[in-house]
């Protein structure tokens, strides 16, 4: 195990880490976390119910009102949609008080003359930002017919504030931005990463997957050329490949006695996977019932999270205690 940090004798670190955030302003960016992954179901909820252009202007819901109207002829779906853009303002919510714990926080270790943290201010910034870019994305869906390219963007840029979001958690709970301690070794670490790579390729070819059959949207909504029993074929592979990684991995960790905590976020992913799998193909050989889709899409986001936790898994800062 090498490590970039420097220690006194009695095995302490030579610097004063002014400790993790506070347990409010984890909390905060926890439920922000959360939260972001929550509005991808609700967006996918929308989609498999063929209600994306049930509010069929933006920003408005009609084009005299900025809510649901009587006599619209989108039925039903005008309120699945409204019901989804007003989640919006729960994140904007939730994405001030991270800013509004961030900003305490540094005024509190001002005040104490401990060490400023920037980068966990930057990291508790996301939310904030991703929301109001996520909102003009789902303005252009809109306005552009739920073109499926626009709607795959949408999830993509949901699964990047995910990331940052699970590393604003993981940052928040250590002691300080003191200097990175590996906790596994390097060809784990290279191999951690190609995982999140390849994971980040599944999850991009499942939004093509998505956008070539039929919860690409209504029948208004073209969908792209792929043969959809190719491109999911051609998903599943990835996805068996990821598994294999993972396992592989799990393996390479016990066997160089790599960190329990390493090794305890490599096996929550391991099962995470496995799980969805399941979920994929039970989804494929049962003509993709919208609920199981929805529950598909949950997951997804839930692999994202267990990928990025596991590949910052692989570093700490301050002590290493299993």
């Amino acid at each position: 195990m090498t490590s970039d940090a420097n220690y006194d004798n009695d095995g302490s670190m030579s610097s004063d880490p002014s400790g993790p955030a506070p347990r409010l302003a984890r909390g905060v960016y926890t439920a922000n976390l959360v939260a972001q992954m929550g509005i991808v179901v609700t967006g996918a909820v929308v989609r498999l119910t063929s209600s994306g252009l049930g509010c069929p202007t933006w920003p408005r819901c009609t084009a005299d009102s900025y809510v649901p109207v009587a006599g619209q002829t989108e039925t039903w779906h005008k309120y699945v949609e409204f019901g989804n853009r007003s989640l919006t303002f729960v994140l904007v919510i939730l994405a001030i008080a991270a800013l509004a714990v961030g900003y305490l926080d540094l005024r509190r270790r001002s005040r104490e003359g401990r060490a400023a943290r920037p980068q966990l201010m930057a990291f508790a910034a996301v939310p904030f930002i991703g929301t109001f870019a996520q909102a003009l994305l789902g303005g252009v869906t809109v306005l552009t017919g739920l073109s499926p390219l626009v709607v795959a963007a949408h999830l993509l840029v949901s699964l990047g504030i995910i990331a940052l979001m699970t590393n604003l958690v993981k940052r928040a709970s250590e002691p300080d931005d003191i200097p990175i301690t590996w906790t596994v070794r390097c060809e784990i670490r290279i191999g951690a990463w190609l995982l999140t790579g390849l994971m980040a390729a599944v999850l991009t070819l499942g939004t093509l997957v998505t956008a070539s059959g039929p919860h690409a949207g209504d029948e208004r909504v073209a969908r792209l050329g792929f043969d959809p029993q190719e491109i999911s074929s051609a998903h599943a592979d990835l996805v068996l490949l990821s598994i294999g990684l993972m396992i592989g991995l799990i393996v390479a960790l016990r066997a160089t006695d790599g960190a329990s905590k390493a090794i305890h976020a490599a096996m929550l992913a391991f099962i995470v996977y496995a799980s969805q799998g399941f979920i994929g193909f039970v989804q494929y050989f049962t003509g993709l019932p919208w609920l199981v889709v929805a529950l598909h899409v949950l997951g997804s986001t839930v692999v994202w999270w267990a990928t990025v936790r596991f590949l910052l898994s692989t570093r700490a800062r301050g002590m290493v205690s299993d």
